[in-house]
């Protein structure tokens, strides 16, 4: 079975990623779910049940070192919903969570990386966030964003349609040995 890291920062689509898990699970794919503090504290109600759907422990912080990994390897990582900070983070190698942080040593180790920020229209036009992507692409992540991806909307407004987990599954299963 193909083992999927999915890591997840706190913005509103990290709400639903019970119901994302199950559809990467239906497509084959054993599932750990990582995530950044302000996303594990805002699931934190619901993180049992989420320990129960993937059989694995829900991780937002670093293992102590020489401890055992709890997770299998990844063969594929999915980082969504990606936020402003997330992704400018790693993209300038600031790992001070653990899903940044290991979404920066996946690319040196080779493993497959998607990503699909989640940010309105404000935080897109930040001139960083374009640099952010563009270098993570250069790296050889495939950054969903923009036509065919994720596109922003306004500071506050709900996505008709919701957030485009399909796509970021679908770009997996792409990219998946």
């Amino acid at each position: 079975m193909t083992t999927l890291y999915l890591l997840g920062s706190a913005a509103p689509p990290v709400l639903d990623i019970a119901s994302v898990i199950e559809r990467a699970q239906a497509r084959g794919y054993d599932v750990c779910l990582g995530l950044t503090p302000s996303a594990a504290r805002w699931l934190e109600p619901g993180a049992a049940g989420l320990e129960r759907l993937t059989g694995h422990p829900v991780r937002s912080g670093y293992k102590a070192p020489g401890a055992r990994d709890v997770w299998p390897p990844a063969d594929v990582v999915l980082f969504a919903p990606a936020t402003f900070n997330s992704v400018n983070s790693w993209a300038l190698g600031l790992t001070s969570s653990f899903v940044v942080g290991f979404a920066a040593e996946a690319i040196g180790k080779g493993i497959p990386l998607v990503a699909m920020p989640c940010v309105n229209s404000a935080y897109a036009r930040h001139r960083a966030f374009g640099r952010s992507v563009a270098e993570l692409r250069e790296m050889g992540v495939t950054v969903l964003y923009g036509p065919g991806g994720f596109e922003p909307n306004l500071p506050g407004e709900r996505r008709p349609g919701g957030f485009p987990w399909e796509l970021a599954l679908d770009a997996v299963d792409a990219l998946a040995p």
